[in-house]
């Protein structure tokens, strides 16, 4: 009966997530991971780093998503930055590994303000584990044998206005669309990989000498599905010490710790709860975990 339960839930979810169009994933620390959703942030802090984040959504359901990710950014010099993405992404009978370099390139536009435009290619490989669908009580659909399961190549583009307080991202990481399976009614079936429009922006006000409040926010959009928005206020302390809250538009809500350890190391942990039953009721909520090492920080 337990399995069953499990089984009308995890297709409920996926259900939902269809209609929400979260083909990507979604990270609550979005201002520390935005290597992967903006090619012009490669080396525009000025440091070279190597970044993780794991990502486990809806601990204790079934094939609910998680994702890893890794970075690494570098400074070639005034003007250009480089960087590497690798992301791991599991849901469901799905897996997905895509791997991407970066490019930008740094416009001066005033005393205090750059403006970073870049570039993305590399591609992905894509897995269907069909053994597993009738772990799920699902049935194998032909039309799986339809959809390319190889490499599939990607370009994406994307700039980054940055100031001392403010800074705006737009971008579309995944510019080429591809196929990837979906769930109805116990029947497997094939639909479009739509690419992804990210706006983001935050803004740092100055508290006191050594606090600093840092509103800022994460749009999503994808065409024929709702806008998702994310409203994140957090307050930095002696720039070593950082804790916020979050929500998000499609019912999610949670928080955030983030924590300069070591002068070479950053450590993150944001836990994410859900409004919908089906959901709350069922898991332990969504954890991520980030570390970022520095080899050169910006003075």
């Amino acid at each position: 009966m337990r399995l069953y339960k499990i089984i009308l839930i995890t297709i409920t979810i996926l259900l939902i997530e269809s209609i929400h169009a979260q083909q990507e994933p979604n990270y609550m620390l979005y201002r520390y991971t935005m290597n992967v959703l903006n090619p012009a942030y490669a080396g525009a802090d000025g440091s070279d780093n190597l970044t993780t984040n794991y990502r486990n959504q809806w601990v204790n359901i079934e094939g609910s998503p998680e994702t890893q990710s890794f970075f690494y950014s570098r400074t070639m010099n005034d003007k250009i930055g480089l960087g590497l993405s690798l992301v791991s992404d599991k849901v469901f009978v799905e897996s997905q590994t895509s791997f991407n370099i970066d490019f930008s390139y740094k416009l001066q536009i005033s005393r205090e303000a750059n403006l970073f435009l870049g570039l993305k290619a590399g591609g992905s490989t894509y897995n269907i584990d069909k053994g597993d669908l009738n772990n799920y009580g699902l049935q194998d659909d032909p039309v799986i044998g339809n959809i390319d399961s190889g490499f599939r190549p990607n370009f994406g583009a994307g700039a980054y206005l940055m100031h001392y307080k403010y800074f705006v991202s737009l971008s579309v990481p995944r510019i080429l669309s591809s196929k990837r399976i979906d769930e109805s009614e116990g029947r497997i079936t094939q639909a479009t990989q739509e690419a992804h429009i990210y706006l983001s922006g935050g803004y740092n006000f100055t508290i006191s000498d050594n606090t600093e409040f840092r509103p800022s926010t994460m749009i999503r959009y994808v065409g024929g599905s709702p806008i998702s928005v994310d409203l994140t206020g957090a307050f930095r302390f002696n720039d070593k010490f950082e804790v916020g809250v979050a929500y998000r538009t499609d019912e999610a809500f949670g928080g955030l710790l983030m924590v300069n350890a070591l002068d070479w190391l950053d450590v993150g942990y944001a836990y994410e709860g859900s409004t919908r039953n089906e959901i709350s009721n069922n898991s332990n909520g969504t954890h991520e975990l980030f570390l970022r090492f520095y080899f050169k920080k910006q003075d």
